[in-house]
């Protein structure tokens, strides 16, 4: 009986001899690849510091647990049981002999993927659009209650990754900003919300992951592209360290319990056996203590992840149902024979269990997984792939709360208005006509279209792992309808974009006010519609939306225009014209999407989203794109972020160039005047460079050298097919490996101090028992004060926004470091209050590999977006 397919050293690419630069390998076996991107090894991989602040006492309960446990136990923790194999999108092994049971991990960022009677939520990017931390925060826990009621241990959100580098990106919708900062805020406050519910959050993807395009080998084979390795992500040292790991920091700093490596490769090495990414940036220089997960394929190697800093494989096997895996049996011949040490399968089961036990999670009353990823179907069996063991497999809880009412918040408050002259908010129109697809109804039914492949009635959100399905859709055309009827207008809608006549007949009519909903989509790479790939093929509307604009506008001088899209489209052709009044974004709402949006336009609720992302004239404006050819031959192609920090509204102040909405932009009802700005300088200490070294690297418990002890025990149990096993086929270590290759020792192909348990030294950048890195990076040096004014006549609510110049010559003119959301009554005077910390006010320096304070003039500057900053002083 042979389960799987073993390499316990090196990976796929290295024993097929394909160039594959990866860290872990010696970079002369680059061969003519010098002149591509190189990611620096960096080894050993760090273990748990028992002092983390924040991670003490899960550290204890971690260590009184993992010291009870056998090495097969162990490698169960850190290996997922495969694609299928029981009920959730992925699963570890379970420790019956200690109570623990299967832990879950289960998709996603705005709704519990394959579920029912559960909510879907707002989506990332119209989350950030409020630019509300309670809102956050508060998503966050109800997505956590939802997760904790199903039986979910671990939720695989929320995303930084992308961050939005190019508008186009199919999955940006799905994390928040095109800023790191408003990123960052809000990764953290999703997560405390989350694991506050008893669920451990996860941070991804870790990092780069910025297109669709090119992610997976076989994912780009199917769509036509010869290539052999996945897209690699090329950033310099500063960009890095400035805007892609930003937001990252912040979520270890929120005390984030898992960390997702990526698809894609970074500096020619994939993620998840990235000893730059993992071992140097996330673990030592900003002191991660949870765990690093694989994406769902992204594994592509044994010995040689586990030494960069790969914790768990998910989900489990190589590639989906093949039974193979690179850990597994191969993780347990591995730490047999030495090429894994014990502290680090240790730090592995540690990180995984410290995780656990910090969310408030415990042995003894651990959720039940009561439903199946795989089926809506009450009755199925419990090992899918396998078909095996028929039983109950869905108890069918309600884990929806109340959360209908805040997402209907979020939507509503997350809504934009770009545009208003006068128009809204509308007040019993005499007659509303409703035009346009996206206001209705998919035909097939919310969920008609799994995983929401395809672009049917209103776009409540994108397509890919990162959805759910509806417990219920509010389409616009409901929700206004019911408005219009409760007010006694004349209310009438034609759900088509091809209907010319029928269109024009009505909006024409004396006394029209009409709606037009259009809309643009996106998604995961595994999914295509119309042509696009995950990413948009481009930044106009679908179903010739803009067409519908522009004809509707041409017929009726009262023409609203709402917008459902993952991102900016291109408006330039039309958002001027005269008879188009009001132009509302309205992001990807989730399920009360009607609602949300005829509170906005009825004046419920007083327009105060700002827009994460800039709107530009053309699509060449941005300057970024998505790679949509190969441009490396048949190898990994290349997708060089020579942009550096200067992407979205960073991009656009350095060229000088126009844009139709800034980012940060976006009208109320009423308007606002600021004022009185005063910068308060604080006393702080001189920044001091962390010195030292670490502990050396424990280990916990003791296991059997006995190869007996290792051996499948088909007297006790039966076979699963396809489910990863932790244990032997034979008493015969190099037959179990089934590696030609097998006897090689660690050091014949890992690099130096791979397997160094020894005391190491710290990081001048790190932050001794601090999470997030060195502690005197969040000293707070200055206060900012502002004071804010309702000069109109209705309520509501501004978003100030605190903007810093940094000064020299390569840094953008101004980068977001602060914001609130303020309610302001008719002519009452609030005062804004934000905090600039060391880090704010600081760059990365690549040659002292530390954050410093340059020596130029920096500014302050306070005001509604980042194009209209109506205050300014310079910093003392």
């Amino acid at each position: 009986m042979h389960f799987r397919y073993a390499l316990p050293w090196l990976s796929i690419q290295t024993v097929l001899a394909v160039s594959l630069p990866f860290a872990d390998i010696d970079p002369s076996t680059q061969l003519n690849k010098r002149s591509l991107a190189y990611s620096e090894p960096h080894y050993p991989s760090p273990w748990m510091d028992p002092k983390a602040i924040g991670w003490e006492e899960a550290y204890e309960k971690a260590k009184a647990f993992v010291s009870q446990l056998t090495l097969l136990e162990k490698v169960n923790l850190t290996t997922g049981i495969g694609w299928g194999a029981e009920q959730c999108v992925g699963q570890t092994g379970a420790i019956p002999r200690l109570g623990l049971k299967s832990m879950c991990m289960q998709d996603a960022p705005l709704a519990i993927r394959g579920t029912d009677y559960n909510s879907v939520f707002p989506a990332g990017v119209t989350t950030a659009a409020t630019f509300d931390r309670g809102l956050m925060y508060k998503r966050g826990y109800a997505l956590g209650q939802e997760a904790k009621g199903k039986g979910v241990t671990v939720l695989l959100g929320p995303v930084a990754g992308p961050l939005g580098r190019a508008p186009e990106g199919g999955r940006n919708w799905e994390g928040f900003s095109t800023d790191p900062v408003l990123t960052g805020i809000a990764m953290a406050e999703t997560i405390k919300g989350t694991q506050d519910a008893g669920v451990v959050a996860c941070a991804k993807h870790f990092i780069g992951n910025e297109q669709e395009h090119f992610r997976q080998v076989g994912e780009s084979q199917d769509y036509g592209y010869n290539i052999s390795e996945t897209l690699s992500s090329n950033i310099d040292d500063k960009t890095m360290h400035e805007m892609y790991l930003w937001p990252f920091v912040d979520a270890i700093r929120a005390g984030v319990g898992s960390f997702m490596c990526a698809y894609t490769q970074a500096n020619n090495s994939y993620s998840c056996q990235n000893s730059k990414l993992l071992n140097n940036l996330l673990k030592q220089e900003n002191g991660f203590q949870g765990f690093v997960m694989s994406d769902w394929q992204a594994h592509h190697s044994g010995v040689a992840s586990a030494a960069a800093g790969l914790d768990m494989s998910m989900p489990g096997d190589t590639l989906f149902n093949s039974g193979r895996s690179y850990w597994g049996t191969n993780l347990t011949l591995a730490v047999l024979n030495g090429t894994v040490p014990q502290w680090r399968i240790d730090d592995m089961a540690m990180r995984i269990m410290a995780a656990f036990f910090k969310v408030g999670q415990t042995v003894e009353d651990q959720e039940t997984i009561n439903f199946s990823f795989w089926t809506l179907d009450t009755y199925g069996p419990l090992h899918w792939a396998a078909r095996k063991d028929y039983q109950q497999i869905n108890w069918h809880v309600n884990v929806q709360g109340d959360h209908g009412s805040l997402i209907r918040e979020i939507a509503a408050r997350g809504t934009v208005l770009l545009k208003n002259t006068g128009s809204l908010p509308l007040k019993k129109p005499k007659f509303l006509a409703v035009i346009g697809e996206d206001a209705g109804p998919n035909p097939l039914g919310p969920n008609g279209c799994a995983d929401n492949r395809c672009n049917n009635g209103t776009l409540g959100i994108g397509w890919g792992s990162g959805t759910g399905n509806f417990p219920y859709l509010v389409t616009p055309d409901q929700a206004l309808q019911a408005r219009a009827v409760q007010d006694g207008s004349r209310y009438e809608s034609v759900l088509r974009n091809h209907a010319p006549t029928e269109i024009k007949a009505l909006v024409s009519q004396q006394d029209a006010t009409a709606i037009v909903f259009v809309n643009a989509n996106s998604g995961e790479g595994f999914i295509e519609i119309d042509g696009n790939k995950g990413d948009r093929l481009n930044l106009t509307l679908w179903n010739e939306g803009d067409a519908l604009v522009k004809n509707v506008s041409s017929w009726c001088n009262n023409t609203i225009v709402v917008l459902h899209t993952p991102g900016p489209v291109l408006l330039t052709e039309w958002h001027d014209n005269p008879n188009i009044t009001a132009i509302l974004w309205a992001g990807m709402p989730g399920q009360e999407s009607g609602n949300s949006i005829t509170d906005v336009l009825y004046g419920r609720v007083n327009p105060s989203g700002r827009t994460p992302f800039t709107w530009g004239a053309t699509r060449e404006s941005y300057g970024t794109d998505v790679l949509y050819e190969p441009n490396n031959g048949n190898e990994a192609p290349q997708l060089d972020y020579t942009e550096g920090v200067f992407i979205d509204y960073r991009h656009f102040d350095k060229a000088n160039a126009s844009v139709l909405y800034e980012f940060g932009f976006g009208l109320s009802y009423t308007t606002f005047e600021y004022s009185n700005l005063k910068i308060e300088k604080h006393q702080v200490g001189e920044y001091t460079p962390t010195t030292g070294q670490t502990e050396a690297a424990p280990t916990f418990g003791n296991f059997s050298e006995s190869v007996e002890d290792y051996v499948f025990p088909a007297a006790e149990f039966p076979y699963v097919y396809q489910f990863i096993y932790p244990y032997l086929n034979s008493t015969d270590m190099s037959a179990s490996s089934g590696d030609a290759q097998y006897g090689q020792t660690a050091e014949e192909f890992l690099p130096p101090k791979a397997n160094d348990g020894s005391a190491q030294p710290l990081l001048r950048s790190s932050g001794l028992h601090h999470p997030g890195g060195n502690p005197a990076l969040y000293d707070i040096m200055y206060t900012v004060t502002a004071d804010i004014t309702n000069t109109g006549k209705v309520a509501g609510d501004e978003v100030p926004q605190l903007y810093v110049s940094l000064g020299g010559p390569e840094d953008p003119k101004v980068v977001l470091r602060g914001f609130d959301r303020l309610r302001v009554e008719p002519e009452e005077k609030v005062q804004f209050k934000a905090v600039l910390t060391r880090r704010d006010v600081s760059s990365w320096d690549t040659v002292k590999q530390d954050w410093v304070i340059t020596e130029y003039a920096k500014k302050v500057y306070v005001g509604p977006s980042s194009r209209k900053l109506d205050l300014e002083e310079v910093l003392p």
